[in-house]
């Protein structure tokens, strides 16, 4: 399963745009069931999805981050392994292409499940990551988005132009899950984070257990939305917990995580799930969320 943000998608309003959405999705689930094919971990095929979704612009991850007050990227990062709950997340890097790459090295070549900021810089030095240079992440579209929000003395949500507390606006973040034929769950999670957001803020998607989780026990949940809404109430674990401690599958355990979220914090965003047993699952407490899934090796569906 993949997903590329939640919310009204009102920006997404003509034909074309939207077939570009969906298209991308399909692109990257495929390539993703190629990639199981050819013996692939579920790790390996998350890394590779969110790569290629960080690497499109349509969406706030990679290249098509949005900016920060002072006109800069900031990216936030993590990958987790199902089979021994090991973890790698990155918060406010910048001049690295692919962030949920450097996660995944966080996982695998160091003792810590988190790195940031020059510290996550000088680990990517370490590890031979080649910097990116800035006007690789300065699109057009991204630095109007910030003089709108700048004009308005707000912050935005992704490339949506309508105010903060409304629900029409898109939350962008994006996410990869998957299950492996040996039954090996793993998740992976990459934003830009909010237009014009406070230097240094990081959100829920470098968090375990908020933006991300996967235990081959339970499931494997990546998260798309407000993020502090996602961290005060820990949305992936929680939705991980339902299935470990009541026995429920992927659809229930989605229901009862996107109910305590509303409850609690009236949270809006949305999640993907793939539960033990390989059943997809999709949750949202708004209008739309641009997400894709292939079940049990069956046909790819993408939709908002």
């Amino acid at each position: 399963m993949v997903h590329g943000g939640a919310g009204a998608l009102d920006n997404v309003q003509n034909q074309a745009t939207a077939i570009r959405y969906l298209e991308s999705l399909r692109g990257i689930l495929e390539h993703g069931r190629k990639i199981m094919e050819l013996g692939g971990s579920a790790l390996q095929t998350v890394e590779a999805c969110a790569s290629l979704l960080e690497d499109d612009p349509l969406f706030n991850a990679g290249c098509g981050s949005v900016l920060n007050e002072n006109g800069r990227v900031e990216m936030d990062a993590a990958i987790m392994d199902g089979r021994d709950l090991s973890a790698g997340a990155v918060a406010a890097i910048e001049n690295i292409a692919n962030p949920i790459q450097l996660a995944r090295l966080v996982l695998s070549e160091s003792e810590h499940v988190m790195l940031i900021g020059d510290g996550a810089m000088k680990f990517a030095d370490h590890c031979g990551m080649p910097r990116t240079p800035v006007s690789y992440f300065l699109t057009e579209e991204r630095v109007e988005q910030l003089k709108q929000a700048q004009r308005k003395h707000k912050m935005m949500l992704d490339h949506d132009d309508t105010e903060a507390d409304s629900e029409d606006q898109k939350y962008g973040t994006i996410g990869a899950i998957a299950r492996d034929p040996e039954g090996n769950l793993a998740a992976a999670t990459s934003t830009g984070g909010i237009v014009n957001k406070r230097m240094g803020r990081v959100g829920d998607s470098p968090i375990v257990g908020s933006g991300v989780y996967a235990d081959n026990e339970t499931c494997a949940v990546s998260a798309t939305g407000y993020g502090e809404d996602f961290m005060r109430t820990v949305i992936a674990k929680t939705i991980s917990d339902f299935v470990y401690m009541k026995d429920l599958d992927a659809t229930q355990a989605t229901k009862a995580g996107i109910d305590y979220l509303a409850r609690k914090v009236r949270g809006r965003g949305g999640v993907i799930v793939i539960d033990k047993d390989g059943n997809c699952s999709s949750g949202l407490t708004t209008k739309k969320m641009i997400h894709g899934w292939i079940e049990h090796g069956g046909q790819t569906t993408v939709r908002f």
